[in-house]
């Protein structure tokens, strides 16, 4: 792999990894006539260097083309992003621009965000078209308040050497639960090696809920999390760790060292497949196997999360309408592909998905699969970005730490978890 990406996926690969930016909390100083100005938008951002790099030079081309349009982009540590917005916005001085993701609906339902349908109707924007199964992810009560910007779906990546060694075929979109676990099974070894790096994490096991058919909160916006489905998958993720030890358990992860988790244990050789997103590529800038990646397995049908990000539009804009023509640029084909050029993330749209540019960027190792996401994207599932995601994830967090440390009943722990959700959600 090149000096380009190991000096871009480096400096910025997860939004996990900022590097403590300071930002600044200024308002933005826009007319009273809601779009006509030409007055400077604030863009509100979380992430590290290679995000104010990426979007910065994003703005720079919407500059170029819009003369009427400037904007003050501002960097925000992941980790304090919702605390400064929300203080921002309390205060009357919320952004014109500001990044969200699966808390959108935290700020819709409390009207914080601008409605954007008319400005989509208006522009000629094809949500569908432009954005596919993800287009209207960010919506609330029938309502857009936010524009795909980006998304990657969840991924498998693969050890390939460890692969060929075994006489196994890769991993793929038609493999099911059982070719998963067969290949798992194959290339565990007692001494320090595994066949996957586990499912813990809510995008993990819920791809699988979903493949099962069950649902976290169903179509009616109840609570479903103690179903038969997702019982099953939560189980067969569990069993794969503690009682078929096809995956270390968090124990075995610590030994390794800190911060140890599947995405460095797959860098290290340790585990032969890991279930996660664009980011991890970054770590393998300097890995000494051959590794590849596919799109996740599915089960009784495809299913798989996707992660990403929108812009949307603060109710304290003074231009919303110059705002939304930012957006609209920023999410069309010449903007997006910087996303991928600079190696950052998975561009939402998805006609960018599906160029050259995406295809064969500069900075990738030959032969790999970014076809990967584009295929993916047909089989992402629309996770309940409901108004108390926040409430619901810490729930979900705090009641299945031990079972997935430690093993379990996932019967008894989601019957828990579904009564806790039951007085979360109204």
């Amino acid at each position: 792999m090149n000096g380009m990406i190991r000096r871009r996926v480096r400096a910025g690969i997860a939004l996990a990894a900022t590097l403590g930016l300071t930002a600044a909390t200024a308002a933005c100083f826009g007319g009273d006539d809601g779009g006509d100005g030409d007055d400077t938008l604030t863009m509100v951002v979380w992430g590290g260097d290679l995000d104010k790099e990426t979007y910065q030079a994003r703005i720079d081309l919407l500059e170029a083309e819009h003369s009427d349009i400037q904007i003050d982009l501002q960097l925000i540590p992941s980790d304090q992003y919702a605390q400064k917005v929300q203080t921002m916005i309390a205060g009357g001085d919320g952004p014109d621009i500001m990044q969200v993701a699966e808390n959108v609906n935290s700020y819709s339902s409390k009207s914080q965000l601008v409605p954007l349908d008319e400005y989509v109707e208006s522009s000629g924007m094809d949500l569908q078209d432009r954005f596919g199964p993800v287009g209207d992810l960010y919506s609330y009560e029938d309502e857009v308040y936010a524009i795909p910007d980006r998304s990657g779906a969840m991924i498998t990546y693969y050890n390939q050497d460890l692969f060929d060694d075994a006489g196994l075929d890769y991993p793929s979109a038609e493999w099911n639960w059982d070719d998963a676990q067969s290949a798992m099974e194959q290339l565990s070894e007692p001494e320090g090696q595994w066949g996957y790096s586990g499912a813990g994490w809510w995008a993990q096991w819920w791809s699988f809920v979903y493949q099962n058919g069950g649902q976290i909160i169903d179509d009616s916006g109840d609570p479903a999390i103690n179903s038969p489905e997702v019982v099953e998958a939560a189980q067969w993720a569990n069993d794969l760790v503690h009682e078929y030890h096809y995956a270390p358990t968090a124990a075995e992860y610590a030994d390794m060292g800190p911060d140890m988790g599947g995405d460095p244990a797959f860098a290290a050789g340790t585990v032969a497949m890991n279930t996660t997103g664009f980011w991890a590529i970054g770590g393998l800038a300097e890995a000494d196997f051959n590794w590849n990646i596919a799109p996740l397995w599915g089960g009784e049908q495809q299913a798989v999360t996707a992660f990403g990000s929108g812009l949307a539009i603060s109710r304290d804009s003074d231009n919303p309408d110059k705002a939304f023509e930012a957006i609209d640029f920023l999410t069309d084909t010449e903007a997006q592909e910087v996303i991928i050029d600079n190696a950052q993330d998975v561009p939402a749209n998805i006609h960018v998905q599906e160029s050259d540019a995406f295809l064969n960027p500069e900075w990738a190792p030959e032969g790999l699969n970014m076809e990967a996401f584009a295929e993916s994207s047909e089989f992402i599932f629309r996770a309940p970005f409901i108004p108390e995601w926040n409430e619901m994830q810490a729930a979900i967090n705090d009641n299945l730490g031990t079972f997935w440390n430690e093993g379990g009943d996932a019967q008894a722990e989601l019957d828990n978890v579904q009564s806790q959700l039951e007085s979360i959600v109204q």
